[in-house]
């Protein structure tokens, strides 16, 4: 069964020119799909995967990462919305690529976000008149 997630990479700068997620496939025989880079020679960046192979490689391949320096986290810790602000008038909804925001039709009309899907593009974060969105990224 093929285990999926997403994640963010934090880089340091000593840890910014390693070849890491080339080694994520060779030697841990995971797929990587690189849903956003900000990465500066010598400087602190960051990177957010999609991962796919095996439970078992995956956490082999979170672990080697560590060990090297770099900082794994879910990308669900990264984009949020703050409850008391959002005000449900769906603009986020009108770009957002996956289905993370979407408009929950029933009378309420309540803006949905499900963290799961979002891949931390962060157009939500430039629609949102409340700025109800953040980012952590």
């Amino acid at each position: 069964m093929e285990y999926r997630k997403k994640i963010v990479l934090r880089f340091s700068r000593s840890t910014w020119d390693k070849p890491v997620v080339y080694r994520l496939a060779r030697d841990f025989n995971l797929e990587f799909n690189i849903l956003k880079a900000i990465i500066l020679p010598k400087q602190e960046g960051l990177m957010v995967l999609e991962l796919a192979g095996t439970e078992e490689n995956y956490h082999q391949g979170v672990e080697y990462l560590l060990s090297k320096g770099v900082t794994v986290e879910p990308i669900e810790s990264d984009i949020t919305r703050d409850e008391e602000r959002c005000v449900h008038c769906g603009m986020c909804t009108a770009l957002c690529p996956t289905g993370a925001l979407r408009v929950k039709r029933d009378k309420d009309m309540e803006v949905i976000f499900e963290p799961e899907k979002c891949v931390a593009c962060e157009l939500c974060l430039k629609l949102c008149p409340t700025r109800a969105m953040k980012s952590y990224l």
